[in-house]
């Protein structure tokens, strides 16, 4: 990060390097004489999760800002889904047939990174949840296009890392999810949803209630695999129970292909937030 302070006091960095060399004495032993910005144990304690929460959402957010990124396109999707070549290991002959959609979701962020890379990768940029699957596939297809993406992973109880396509320099890590799923929306120019499970549900229903509520303005909303969503989840008997509107149904389309996808994002005509909920 660029450090471009004006002021004339002594800058953080240099007191926390003085201080790691002060002599070795009773007192510079204690916990009480860390500075407490270089003090991890004492960041970690729970009277400090309002300054964690906010050092999460500062730091990516500080980050892109600098990088001048203006806005994203969203890659939701299955963390299971195996690339084509690989589908033999799919756990499923269902996730195997499943695989055709890491193809697409890696040629959709082709297509979108190739735009991307007309503003200087600054609008558009491609962001996954950092992960393997759809998410691998979302980064990959952006290096194949020589731009930038973002990841977002976040820190689970059994080892992960980033997968090898995301721009380093956008890799990001999280503890909160809830600051976490900010970060997915806060630039989000287009929201794609591709096949998945549990965490794919969550992020779909979370960001489609935003927008359905008027929390967060129209932007195209696309759920790839219209066989696969129509048999996961009933759309219409939701609305025909009137715990949607119909109206709702036309917050989000259905789409196959890469291709298409993009079309319909170009296209698009930029809708303001709803004032009110049909059906209420």
């Amino acid at each position: 990060m660029r450090d471009d302070r004006q002021s004339p006091f002594r800058d953080a960095h240099t007191d926390r390097s003085t201080a790691s060399h002060v002599p070795d004495t009773p007192q510079t032993r204690s916990p009480a004489y860390k500075l407490a910005f270089a003090d991890e144990d004492f960041l970690c304690r729970d009277e400090l999760r309002p300054v964690r929460l906010q050092l999460e959402l500062l730091k990516p957010e500080m980050m892109m800002a600098e990088r001048g990124i203006t806005s994203t396109v969203v890659m939701f999707g299955g963390a299971r889904i195996p690339e084509p070549a690989k589908k033999h290991t799919a756990r499923t002959q269902t996730l195997a047939e499943l695989s055709e959609y890491y193809d697409e979701a890696r040629e959709f962020a082709r297509l979108v990174t190739e735009k991307s890379k007309e503003s200087g990768c600054k609008e558009l940029v491609i962001v996954t949840g950092g992960g393997p699957g759809v998410m691998e596939a979302g980064n990959r297809g952006a290096k194949d296009a020589g731009g930038c993406s973002i990841g977002l992973n976040i820190v689970l109880p059994h080892e992960q890392a980033p997968n090898l396509f995301v721009t380093p320099e956008l890799s990001f890590n999280f503890h909160y999810f809830a600051v976490r799923k900010m970060h997915f929306l806060m630039r989000a120019r287009a929201i794609t949803i591709f096949p998945g499970g549990f965490g794919t549900l969550d992020e779909l229903f979370e960001s489609l209630t935003l927008i359905q509520t008027g929390r967060m303005e129209r932007v195209p909303f696309l759920l790839f695999g219209r066989d696969f969503w129509e048999r996961v989840i009933n759309w219409r008997a939701l609305a025909d129970a009137g715990t949607i509107s119909a109206e709702d149904l036309d917050l989000f389309r259905f789409v196959d292909t890469a291709q298409e996808a993009v079309e319909i994002i170009d296209n698009w005509e930029p809708a303001p937030p709803r004032d009110a909920i049909p059906g209420r």
